[in-house]
């Protein structure tokens, strides 16, 4: 398969640029910070964000969505990675669709997946028990009790957690942390009793949370996927959750990357512009050739995702490893090569790095992947 865009595509990612660049520029993004905005997102953008289509790009089109796939979706995070829009895409248009879709029953996904294609239901992904990326480790527990479960235990790091309406919650039916047998995924109310919701807000002023489970009882309805079987889903969603990630972290490189060259173009010391001294021309162009690199990898994973997302994994950590030390390079080149404002606030080129660290560090980062990736190969 050709790693470019179709026709179609290219149009997606033009109207998604448009879109995001006019309402969301890094401004935006200020603003909401600045004002300690209590949803940390404009609802009335992610409004406009359904009636583009955009928040349905992963619903079937019989559950009111678009049917498309993976490289379309990643178009949109490239997009939000260049003006690090806030916005509950990931968490719902990429990670909440596809697990009810791949993992939902006919209820569930003639109940939630229609809200999701309108931009009406936010969800959250609660995953991670502690600062590293270790899905197996999960210990928060779900004991059979009556006709349901009951969930005990407690999830770190929840993108979206306190602004969601639905959470989508792995844990252990059975099975002792470590191992892949034994996890379940449940969806649960975030306003059940025992739920305690704690917004935690990361390093780059965008959401996260910390939910503790006391006793939250769910019935058998609320499982997705089967139980003790929850492995096979969740892998599958963590490559397109994965895959996301990467297309973000490549518009941040991109963005980062054009700002400095601007930077250095327009930049005079010791009577000269920068951008004319040859060490910081070659490390400008090591730079461009790395993110094309990676353009063609997150690409190929996307495409790959497509194609059968269980099956996804090498090509998704290929493209995660890779665009976790791209972007790294990208944003530490840009900070660098602005000198001491780049470290100030006024520059935007600080809250690409912030950014990055924590796309870095979202599901696996660079060093976690090239392990994963030696595994797959059996090196």
């Amino acid at each position: 398969m050709a790693l470019v865009l179709t026709e179609e595509q290219s149009m997606l990612r033009d109207s998604a640029r448009g879109l995001i660049g006019e309402k969301a520029p890094v401004a935006h993004m200020r603003k909401i910070r600045d004002t300690k905005d209590a949803n940390g997102f404009s609802r009335d953008l992610w409004k406009t964000f359904a009636e583009m289509g955009f928040s349905g790009l992963l619903v079937p089109e019989d559950h009111g969505g678009s049917s498309l796939g993976f490289v379309e979706a990643g178009i949109v995070m490239e997009e939000i990675g260049r003006t690090l829009m806030p916005s509950p895409f990931f968490s719902t248009g990429v990670l909440g669709a596809s697990a009810l879709t791949r993992g939902g029953s006919d209820a569930q996904k003639k109940e939630y997946l229609p809200k999701i294609a309108a931009g009406a239901l936010i969800t959250a992904f609660a995953l991670e028990e502690g600062a590293k990326h270790r899905p197996l480790k999960t210990k928060l527990k779900a004991e059979r009790s009556g006709n349901g479960f009951r969930l005990n235990g407690a999830k770190a790091l929840v993108v979206d957690g306190h602004v969601a309406d639905m959470l989508i919650v792995v844990a252990r039916t059975g099975g002792s942390p470590g191992e892949a047998k034994g996890l379940t995924l449940f969806l649960v109310d975030p306003k059940a009793k025992g739920v305690a919701i704690e917004r935690t807000v990361m390093v780059d002023s965008h959401n996260a949370a910390r939910i503790e489970f006391s006793n939250v009882d769910v019935t058998a309805d609320s499982v997705l996927g089967e139980v003790d079987q929850g492995n096979a889903l969740l892998d599958g969603l963590l490559n397109a959750g994965r895959g996301a990630i990467a297309a973000e972290m490549l518009g941040i490189s991109d963005e980062a990357f054009g700002r400095t060259v601007t930077y250095l173009k327009e930049r005079k010391q010791f009577g000269k512009l920068i951008g004319e001294f040859q060490a910081l021309q070659h490390r400008a162009a090591h730079l461009y050739t790395d993110i094309e690199i990676t353009r063609a990898a997150v690409l190929k994973a996307l495409q790959a995702l497509d194609t059968d997302l269980d099956k996804a994994g090498a090509a998704v950590a290929v493209a995660k490893a890779r665009a976790g030390t791209t972007t790294t390079l990208a944003v530490q080149e840009g900070v660098q090569m602005h000198g001491g404002v780049g470290m100030t606030d006024e520059f935007d080129i600080g809250l690409f790095m912030k950014r990055a660290r924590v796309c870095q560090e979202l599901f696996g980062d660079s060093n976690f992947h090239a392990d994963a990736l030696a595994r797959l190969k059996q090196y």
